[in-house]
């Protein structure tokens, strides 16, 4: 019995300095940064939670969840496979500029319910299609993804102008944007909120995911090819297929965040606009050990403090670059702790190797210097 609660006791320590420690280090350190500009970082915090969820503004960080939910899962699922996919923008993007530039037209023309169908389906494939160049030339020749994914993305968000210029551009507008899907075509609410059903499917998919990559045979295949692609080739797993089905997998449901975010939230899409959902989202599902289930309060914070950060920062004379910062620096410590906890045997590491070298070369510096 006391051995049980010591296993528990260790495991809610590990959590903490796993998942909660960086963000709360990173808030900290932001909150010096602030009082360095002169800025008290209580009232810009507080602030935040107000407007992130005071009154009815939850309802604006729900509805920010449902596309940055369904990229989370999009990441979770292609970095289980220490491979990486940082081209999401692009991906979200194309799949964007198509769920708007045909929105109008089918929402007019189909019933409601087979449009949403259509456009979701759109999104995500397009998405999808965009993972394939990156994805085949990895599982073929082995080529860097991180530089296929980022080459990928630029041109991406290239043609995503392009398209809104040349094709799906509002002919009654000089803006660059597409045509708007009218209010009253947009996603239904969730009965008695402002909150869109995409916040619905996203939790859907979530769980979905959470099922399949803990309790299926494609889940213990993904594992045991993220482990060791070798141990997985022995065991009649090939590395090819593999590759692109988590490439594939990880573009649709970024497509699809980028679907229920235009048909929900935003209605058209402008030329030069790039929300960037996807990089704020990296050290998020790092943080909650790539898990799809134990993204979600994650990702709550995050569109809690991005919804309500944006309105501090323009209430504080603050650039919202700020958030920005704040994201990077949980991504530092983050890396830190993780570093330091395997040093100190708190558990296995769920960093890629990548991630984990960013700070094991400085360190290991600093102490040969220490030493000398």
């Amino acid at each position: 019995m006391a051995s049980e609660r010591s296993g528990r006791v260790r495991g809610i320590v590990e959590t903490v300095v796993r998942s909660v420690l960086p963000v709360v280090l990173a808030l900290i350190a932001g909150g010096i940064i602030l009082a360095a500009l002169g800025k008290n970082p209580f009232v810009f915090y507080g602030a935040i939670v107000e407007n992130g969820i005071g009154g009815t503004n939850w309802e604006d960080s729900l509805v920010m969840m449902a596309p940055l939910l369904l990229i989370a899962v999009g990441l979770i699922v292609v970095f289980r496979g220490q491979l990486w996919n940082l081209g999401s923008a692009g991906q979200y993007l194309l799949a964007a500029v198509v769920v708007t530039g045909i929105g109008p037209w089918a929402l007019k023309t189909l019933p409601a319910a087979l449009a949403y169908l259509l456009l979701a389906v759109a999104g995500a494939a397009t998405a999808a299609v965009w993972t394939l160049v990156p994805a085949w030339l990895k599982a073929r020749f082995g080529t860097n993804e991180i530089i296929t994914t980022l080459v990928m993305s630029t041109i991406g968000a290239g043609l995503t102008n392009i398209l809104i210029e040349n094709v799906f551009q509002d002919p009654e507008l000089n803006t660059p944007q597409t045509s708007e899907i009218p209010i009253a075509d947009m996603l239904p609410f969730i009965p008695g909120t402002q909150v869109h059903v995409g916040f619905v499917v996203a939790i859907v998919v979530a769980i979905v995911f959470q099922v399949i990559l803990s309790r299926t045979s494609f889940g213990l295949r993904l594992d045991v090819f993220g482990a060791s692609p070798k141990a997985a080739r022995h065991v009649g797993i090939s590395s090819k297929r593999m590759i692109v089905l988590l490439f594939v997998i990880s573009g649709g449901l970024i497509g699809l965040g980028a679907a229920m975010d235009m048909m929900g939230e935003w209605g058209y899409l402008r030329s030069n606009w790039n929300p960037h959902y996807g990089d704020a989202m990296i050290p998020f599902v790092f943080l909650a050990r790539l898990s799809p289930v134990g993204s979600i309060p994650f990702v709550a914070f995050y569109a809690v403090f991005a919804t309500g950060g944006t309105i501090a920062s323009q209430q504080t004379g603050l650039s919202v670059d700020f958030l920005s910062v704040i994201v990077a620096l949980i991504l530092i410590f983050m890396t830190i702790t993780e570093y330091v906890g395997t040093k100190r045997r708190l558990g296995q590491s769920y960093l890629p190797d990548e991630l984990k070298n960013t700070v094991r070369i400085p360190f290991a510096r600093l102490a040969s210097r220490s030493a000398a």
